[in-house]
């Protein structure tokens, strides 16, 4: 899945060597309501966004939204049905990387949201070769479970987590 270089595809080289970079967008100002502990706080779809947006792409230095790989308008809340639905386009087609993306996404939702939330991770319908293949896996619970017991895959994953410095 991913190459000894963590993070390039066949034989070392990048499968799109030179991805178009997007703006990132600015930092969400916190309410007063959202900083009063008294006042219930739901969870919407810019939160959602705000997990995901800085999760570092597995073959670039740059983030997922930097490469328009996770846009706002593509993840969809639901607070009092408790669902979080995020759609998420590769770069190219045929990108190898796109189940370890998702993957990265649903580990950094698992982590962050509250056990009640029912998690939907997949591809933007119509931007990838394996789109059915990548969002069936990404579904299957047990799939998701073992693949987090590879420590390799768990390295990877967490690589892409981590926080970056951001030469801003």
């Amino acid at each position: 899945m991913v190459g000894a270089g963590g993070g390039t595809g066949l034989g070392g080289l990048l499968e799109n060597a030179n991805p178009l970079i997007y703006q990132r967008s600015g930092e969400r100002p916190v309410t007063a309501g959202e900083e009063d502990d008294q006042v219930p706080d739901s969870i919407d779809d810019r939160e959602i966004f705000d997990l995901i947006r800085s999760i570092n792409d597995p073959e670039h230095p740059l983030t997922l939204e930097e490469l328009n790989v996770v846009e706002q308008v593509r993840v969809k809340v639901n607070d009092k049905e408790s669902t979080v639905a995020v759609e998420f386009t590769p770069t190219i087609p045929h990108c190898s990387m796109a189940t370890l993306i998702g993957l990265s996404i649903k580990v950094k939702l698992i982590r962050s949201l509250p056990e009640r939330f029912k998690m939907d991770v997949h591809i933007t319908p119509g931007t990838h070769a394996s789109e059915h293949a990548v969002n069936k896996q990404l579904a299957d619970k047990e799939r998701v479970a073992a693949a987090l017991e590879n420590s390799h895959l768990l390295e990877v994953v967490n690589q892409c987590l981590s926080a970056r410095s951001q030469l801003d």
